[in-house]
Order: C-alpha cells, then structure tokens, then sequence
C-alpha cells in the first residue's frame, strides 16, 4: 500500500510540474522549475508498477457521435493525450510525432494503434475543428470533446493536471494543461507507460510501439 500511495504522489508531482501554457513563452514560474529539473539524458518512456485504470469517459468524436473511451478501445493499444488545437507548440508537436512514428508501422499495425486527443478546451474545439485539425495530422487519429468538468475528471484519474481556459496577460485564450502521453496495454486496457510530449520524439516512439502495440514494456 505504501508503494502505491508513493507512487500515486510521485506522478501527482510530475503532473503538476509538466503542467503547462502552450505557447506560454517559457517566462512562467512552471518553466523554470521543468529547466532546473529536466533529465534530457532520461529515458522517454516511464512504465508503471501499478498501473491506471482507463478513464470513464463518454464524450463526442469529431463527427458528432457519442464515443465511450473504455467500449470502443477496449483491448486495443491505445495512446492518449489532453490538448487542445489553439495550442501553438507542444501540441501539434505531440499529435505530429506520433502521426510520423505511427507512418513507420506496418499497414495492419498502424490499424490497430488508437492515438486519442482529449480537448482542454472543449468550448473552441468543436467536433467539426477538432476533426479538421487532426485530419491534417493524421485521419485515423480520434479527437473527443465534451463537457470540461467531465475531460478535467478523466485527466485526474490519470495524474494529469488540466485547468480552464482563459485569457493570458495579452488578451489571448490558453489551456494549462499536463503534457503527458499515456500508454494503455491492449492485454489489460490499463495505462502502464508515460510519455512526456514535450520531450519524446519520433524515434522514441516509433522504436517504442511495436512493444505497446503487444502491451510490452518498452
């Protein structure tokens, strides 16, 4: 029990310090503690000795259709990440590596993968944008918007911090948001593996997701 409990509180704090404005400018509080604490030399994925449950989320896909995240994954490799389409960094930067590392499977495995974006900012991103913007990142990608109160509960069960948007010091809307990639094993449907957007790249996934395509340990 204590291991656990030592564990939850360890990615709490992770979540909290990976907790982020996109396009913030790095001049935050938040930065300079991720600058001071980086580990570049780390390795990209973390697995979990215990790990989480999938969310209860039932929210709305990017045609407009009800999407319940634990039925229409359910024993599938999954990949899920909280953002949002207004972000002008970290984002796209995450959506675009795993579209790239996703390329570099083989057809049938690439069917099989489901990457997962959640909006932080369900009020802008619509079905019909969200839709539009991972479309151009990859087709298959699978886009959920919602009630925010809902999206903030299914991020919590996972460690990932996510607070409204609002408008920063220059007029514009931001989403504070955690950056993790979270892992669920087709084997169990658990999140056993983190990745952190703003530091994983395209090899790291693509050399990590034959393993995760099995519910291996990378």
């Amino acid at each position: 029990m204590r291991k656990k409990t030592l564990l939850a509180s360890a990615l709490l704090t992770a979540a909290a310090l990976t907790l982020t404005a996109c396009g913030n400018g790095g001049d935050s509080a938040a930065d300079n503690i991720l600058e001071v604490t980086a580990e570049p030399d780390a390795k990209a994925a973390t697995p979990l000795d215990s790990p989480f449950t999938k969310p209860d989320l039932v929210l709305t896909d990017t045609k407009g259709k009800k999407f319940d995240l634990r039925a229409e994954t359910k024993g599938k490799p999954t990949l899920l990440y909280f953002g949002y389409t207004n972000c002008p960094d970290v984002c796209p930067l995450t959506m675009g590596n795993l579209a790239q590392a996703k390329k570099q499977l083989p057809k049938e495995d690439q069917d099989k993968l489901q990457v997962v974006l959640v909006t932080t900012d369900p009020k802008r991103d619509t079905p019909a944008s969200l839709g539009k913007w991972l479309g151009a990142q990859d087709p298959e990608f699978i886009g959920l918007t919602g009630d925010f109160a809902t999206i903030q509960a299914g991020a919590r069960q996972l460690g990932i911090a996510i607070d409204p948007p609002k408008k920063n010091a220059k007029g514009k809307m931001e989403s504070m948001h955690g950056k993790q990639v979270v892992a669920f094993s087709p084997k169990t449907d658990d999140g056993y593996v983190l990745y952190n957007g703003d530091t994983a790249t395209i090899d790291d996934y693509a050399k990590d997701l034959p393993k995760l395509l099995t519910g291996e340990k990378p």
